[in-house]
């Protein structure tokens, strides 16, 4: 829970984060480690230097570690976690659905479990969807459209092959779906992060809830575009968040699009924990204003009221959560702001 200097509680939902294991003996070949470098490199560039971890801390953090974090000094309420296996790179995965319900384990109030599949796996990774949601009742998935598999360097949400996983979602009643859309992540393909596969599976599946996280960039503008026709589609601030430290004037930019284009009801606040750490990056953004221009081109400022529905009320409201819950439960919350 975050307070504002004026003593207003505002509730917050991490839509994007980890729990991950890139230690040097869960890595199957380089790969694994230049995986974990860029993160790195983003981690040590964009974070401030009090919030700059060790390397063999940001390997590998564990969910005790992660509960500090995110729920007693990041302001969390509630964070969704978002599943990453890469096998092709890792033994053990990188960050599967299994590692991050350690969390879960530790404090299921305040962790919301997602799944994930890779329309590849074919029949069998529907059966294996179908276990998973037996086990752990999600609400929503991740797909990686960038992974390898195989000779497989990726894939388009407009192949045949992501149908019937879209309609397994429908039959589930699993309704949100994390599309990973963002920069590129070596050794994964440019093309595989391509944000134009999009609209094709959002007007064919309205029921859906199509939640592009890191927004497409640097490919904003055709994000924007896209979500601009299709009201069933969010937009993920992970990355985005973080150039409220190093780069504000980049993110007042980003986000005079995005608030123009989808409006403040569409667009969900993610830290990348652990890439960074969220107690930064929320009150940064609490503390962020536009200028003049920008509020006049966003058509919009950036009010507590507008904070609060990014902050954590939109992704609350699509996994069928009630802030109310948390704000009133001081014992469920974190209340660090003084």
């Amino acid at each position: 829970m975050y307070i504002t200097d004026k003593g207003e509680k505002v509730f917050v939902m991490d839509g994007h984060t980890h729990l991950w294991d890139a230690r040097k003996d869960n890595r199957k070949n380089r790969y694994g480690s230049t995986f974990i470098e860029t993160f790195w490199n983003g981690h040590t560039g964009m974070s401030p230097p009090e919030n700059v971890w060790d390397l063999n801390r940001f390997e590998y953090y564990g969910a005790k570690a992660a509960e500090k974090d995110l729920f007693e000094k990041g302001y969390v309420d509630v964070a969704v976690m978002q599943p990453t296996y890469l096998y092709e790179f890792y033994n053990e995965g990188f960050n599967t659905v299994e590692q991050c319900s350690a969390l879960k384990k530790l404090r299921p109030e305040n962790v919301v479990l997602n799944g994930r599949i890779d329309p590849r796996d074919g029949k069998k990774g529907i059966a294996k969807l179908e276990s998973d949601f037996d086990k752990w009742k999600f609400k929503g998935v991740k797909l990686y459209t960038a992974e390898w598999r195989g000779e497989s360097k990726g894939y388009k949400l407009s192949e045949p092959i992501v149908k019937p996983y879209l309609e397994k979602l429908v039959e589930l009643g699993i309704k949100n779906v994390h599309l990973h859309k963002g920069p590129t992540i070596h050794p994964l393909s440019l093309d595989a992060f391509d944000v134009n596969d999009v609209d094709d599976v959002a007007t064919l599946y309205p029921d859906l809830n199509f939640i592009v996280d890191h927004c497409g960039i640097p490919r904003l503008e055709d994000f924007c575009w896209i979500a601009n026709q299709e009201p069933n589609v969010f937009g993920g601030l992970a990355i985005i968040s973080a150039f409220t430290h190093t780069r504000p004037r980049y993110f007042q930019r980003l986000m005079v699009d995005l608030l123009y284009y989808l409006g403040p009801d569409r667009l969900l606040f993610g830290s990348d924990y652990a890439i960074w750490e969220p107690s930064w990056i929320v009150e940064k953004i609490m503390n962020f204003e536009f200028d003049e221009p920008s509020a006049e081109e966003a058509q919009t400022e950036l009010t507590l009221e507008v904070k609060r529905k990014i902050m954590g009320e939109n992704m609350a409201k699509i996994y069928d959560i009630n802030p109310s819950d948390f704000i009133n439960n001081t014992q469920a919350s974190n209340v660090a702001a003084e």
